[in-house]
Order: C-alpha cells, then structure tokens, then sequence
C-alpha cells in the first residue's frame, strides 16, 4: 500500500500567508490593542511573541509523510513542507523489512498526531522511531493501520 499526504500543501501555505496577512494588519491598527496594557512596547511585545508561537507551531506540525509498504520493504518518510524540496534538512526516513516490525501505535495528542513504530533487528533488539502524521487523514491513517496490522499478523504466524 503507497499513500502520502501531499495535497495537503496548499493549506499550509494558505495558513502561513494568512499569519503574514494577519501580522501586517496588526501592525497597522496597533493603537486597537493599546487597552490591552498601557504599555504599547509590552502590547507589541505580547502580540509579536503570538504570531511568532502560532508561526513555529504551523511549522513544527506541518510535515510531509509517505508510507509505501509495497514491495519486501517498508519506507515511511517525514519532510518538511516548505522550503524541503530543495533543502532537505528536516527529513526523516525509516526502511525496514517487514519482518521485523513487532508493534506500532497511533498517539493523539491536542494538535499533535504521531505513529511510532517498534522493530526488531536481526540480534532481536528492540528500537521504536515516531514519525508525524498530524496532516494525514484519518481514512489514510485507518490504512495504514489495517496494513501494519496485517503485517505484525503474518510475522506472528511465522514465528508460531
């Protein structure tokens, strides 16, 4: 099974063009947040410290992910979404046999959704890698997990 979430794209840039929108129109009409505090340099402060928040947490949740289990090999890939066509220094990625996957789990957090993957190597160590899949839809991540549930079904009927 090969999915990704690469429509998801737009969005994201949609997002971070209406943060600057925002950012700039904020600026412009300062003296509407003046009841906020007295102080117009802690109001500037406490708007821009906002934007700045809100900017790094659409940019730490907005990540690119593939899964491709075709094949005698499993590829699960985790890229940034903006700047990583030409520079990939966020990407992560995970190739292993599917034999030696023994376990997986989905955690949702508020805004945060990872998939962590437990493998073992050929000396029977135990390691997990945890991947973003914040941006991927639920009917993809439903199967992914009938996929990798199947996987962990075949390796435990081989051991049997």
């Amino acid at each position: 099974m090969r999915t990704n979430n690469s429509k998801v794209k737009n969005t994201i840039i949609s997002v971070y063009f209406i943060l600057m929108v925002l950012a700039i129109v904020f600026a412009t009409v300062f003296k509407v947040f003046t009841d906020l505090t007295r102080n117009p340099t802690l109001t500037f402060l406490l708007i821009a410290f906002g934007f700045a928040l809100l900017f790094i947490l659409v940019h730490f949740i907005s990540k690119y992910f593939e899964y491709d289990s075709d094949g005698l090999k499993v590829v699960v890939i985790n890229r940034g979404l903006l700047i990583s066509e030409k520079y990939n220094y966020r990407e992560y990625k995970l190739e292993f046999e599917k034999d030696q996957l023994y376990g997986f789990k989905f955690n949702n957090y508020i805004v945060y959704k990872t998939l962590t993957f437990y493998l073992k190597d050929h000396r029977d160590r135990k390691t997990s890698e945890v991947f973003n899949v914040t941006l991927v839809s639920r009917k993809k991540r439903r199967y992914i997990k009938q996929s990798l549930s199947k996987m962990i079904k075949m390796n435990k009927n081989k051991t049997d």
